[in-house]
């Protein structure tokens, strides 16, 4: 029988080897059966909360069993799984609350202070985990009614690049042919462990992690926080065979190996390495492709569509910057400004639908309806362009893109020319309103340790790569790029910050 919410899944496989270890922590191991026990005490201590289907269950939480163990306990009582990073302000776990409406708070207390702090605040105490505590029941919270409150698994608020997070709504349909699809990618069996330090309160660590380990039977190494040198260490002793994450987990893990005077890390299991949420440049996929002697797949992926819309395929080795080809129950389209199609080669708007669709985004029904399009189409805002193989290439965001004296510039493209420069680190190039109406380029560098970037120079090598009209105007050195927990730069910062720079200059 086909499964129609996520814990059958996981149910099915605690029946077939209850003792197989699944969950790899500093502490120990946990097996499928032992973690099926606390999925039975939560599923009792929720509906003792009154929590039943189509209810937000609100969690401020750091990787742990028992963060994995609440996931799927909502699952079986039809709630709905909010997960919210712990390490946020207090104000801002506040907004999700109020935008959540959940029945119940819980904290991972038992892991860091910053959640126990939270959970102090809002005088939430131990329940049948003792790591895990929670508030009591909101009366005042409405559940979901009709068909949604059974298809929704969980809500991922996204990153919030434009300063305003939506709840994404993600579906028990998509999750479990996301979680198909990201295993068959790879091959993924019973035999591998993933090394899983990203958070399960975003969609990557939730579908590409959680869910398609579980579909295959594979173990998580879990960690709360990321540590390069403890990634190091559980890919030379603790069998980790998959490395996964956004590009600035591997830009820290060659600075570590840089620092430490190590050419090639001891890795025996490890075969395959991936990474996603973010645009990759080619230098560091040579870079990393050196230094692990694997291919570095690549995928596109966002919270509106369950995990990935494209990977690559297994062991293929590109010399581009690709993010693969399409999943199974997937659609794309690249389409122009009036909705049109346009042929491989040409840069449009990424347009999808599927299985893994979200059903919109929780209690803001007109801020859905602004990306759906006739046909069940969303309108991702990335821009991206097809391959003559099929292969999709993301190029950067509608919003991003760039329009100096008439010509369109595309971010990434500059991006891919002033990274490769010694000692950059990382890039990130966003545009300027002039009082005319055109832009200039503004190009934000961050430098390796210990390294200086001579700009002149920098502008030197940009004009011998790029046309006059996509060359920065300014070349700003940052102590450190802001970014979002899922490894996303916050443009709009950079831009606010050297605006108020500029204008006390000109004061």
């Amino acid at each position: 029988m086909a499964h129609t919410r996520i814990h059958q899944l996981f149910d099915e496989k605690v029946a077939q080897a209850p003792s197989q270890p699944f969950l790899f922590t500093p502490e120990g191991s946990m097996s499928l059966g032992q973690l099926a026990v606390w999925v039975d005490q939560l599923q009792a201590e929720l509906l003792g909360l009154g929590v039943r289907a189509g209810d937000r269950v609100l969690v401020a939480a750091e990787n742990c069993p028992e963060h994995v163990a609440l996931i799927l306990a909502c699952s079986r009582v039809g709630a709905w799984a909010c997960g919210v990073n712990a390490r946020m302000s207090a104000g801002e776990l506040a907004a999700f609350i109020h935008k959540a409406d959940p029945r119940v708070v819980y904290f991972t207390a038992g892991i860091s202070e910053a959640t126990a702090s939270h959970a102090r605040a809002a005088q939430a105490r131990p329940g049948v985990l003792p790591g895990l505590w929670h508030t009591g029941p909101r009366p005042a919270s409405v559940a979901q009614r009709g068909a949604l409150a059974n298809d929704v698994a969980a809500v991922i608020f996204t990153s919030g690049t434009t300063g305003q997070p939506k709840g994404v709504m993600v579906s028990h349909a998509g999750l479990l042919q996301f979680a198909k699809a990201s295993s068959a990618s790879r091959a993924l069996g019973p035999q591998d462990r993933s090394y899983a330090y990203l958070p399960m309160t975003h969609i990557f660590g939730l579908g590409t992690v959680l869910m398609a380990s579980l579909h295959a039977g594979a173990g998580l190494v879990m960690r709360s926080r990321f540590d390069p040198a403890d990634v190091f260490d559980a890919l030379a002793r603790h069998g980790v065979t998959q490395l996964q994450g956004p590009p600035t987990l591997f830009q820290r893990l060659l600075s570590w190996l840089d620092e430490q005077g190590i050419e090639r890390p001891a890795t025996p299991a490890l075969r395959y390495v991936y990474t996603g949420a973010a645009p990759m440049t080619l230098p560091l996929k040579q870079a990393v492709e050196q230094r692990f002697g694997l291919p570095l797949h690549h995928g596109y992926g966002l919270s509106e569509y369950a995990g990935a819309l494209c990977v690559g395929r297994l062991g293929e080795r590109r010399d581009d910057t690709s993010a693969g080809y399409l999943v199974e129950g997937a659609e794309l389209r690249i389409v122009d400004a009036q909705g049109h199609d346009l042929p491989s080669g040409q840069t449009g708007e990424i347009w999808m639908r599927g299985t893994g669709l979200m059903p919109g985004y929780f209690g803001d029904p007109d801020v859905t309806a602004e990306v759906m399009r006739p046909g069940g189409w969303y309108a991702s805002g990335d821009l991206g362009r097809l391959g003559d193989d099929g292969a999709l290439f993301v190029v950067g965001r509608l919003k991003d893109m760039i329009i100096r004296s008439g010509f369109n510039v595309y971010p990434v493209e500059v991006e891919s020319v002033l990274s490769i420069w010694p000692g950059v680190a990382r890039v990130a190039v966003a545009g300027h309103t002039l009082p005319d109406g055109n832009e200039e380029i503004i190009a934000f560098i961050e430098t390796q340790p210990g390294a200086t970037i001579d700009t002149d120079a920098l502008r030197a090598h940009a004009a011998g790569q790029l046309a006059p009209y996509k060359r920065p105007s300014h070349v700003v050195v940052v102590d450190a790029l802001p970014m979002t927990l899922s490894g996303k730069v916050l443009k709009r910062e950079l831009l606010a910050a050297w605006s108020r720079a500029a204008a006390a200059t000109a004061a």
